[in-house]
């Protein structure tokens, strides 16, 4: 499985920089519909990082993975900080980071 958004819109105080670290951290492309808006492709689902003055405030997105450790050290790669470490919850395993544009996000392996 490739990693996938299961909902969202990001958020962002940096744009570029939100786009650059989803398409580094999970091979995601991006469109680009301006200075204030990019679109997600490739992710799951249709989404966007939104950069206008009246963007929402936050965003929880939450991304499923097959290998948990290795879209960690993608996430860490592409500049991501770990907000809270791999626990175990009733669906299965996730951590939380923070990407560079200042959104949280989780990302998840499912229990077998």
């Amino acid at each position: 499985m490739a990693d996938k958004l299961d909902y969202i819109e990001f958020p962002s105080t940096d744009r570029a920089a939100s786009s650059a670290f989803f398409e580094a951290a999970f091979g995601w492309g991006i469109t680009s519909y301006g200075p204030i808006y990019d679109g997600i492709e490739g992710a799951g689902i249709d989404g966007g990082v939104d950069a206008s003055a009246d963007r929402v405030a936050t965003t929880m997105a939450i991304v499923r993975t097959s290998d948990l450790d290795a879209a960690e050290q993608r996430v860490l790669a592409a500049g991501g900080i770990i907000t809270r470490a791999q626990f175990d919850f009733p669906g299965g395993r996730r951590f939380h980071f923070r990407e560079p544009g200042g959104n949280e996000l989780a990302v998840y392996v499912a229990r077998d």
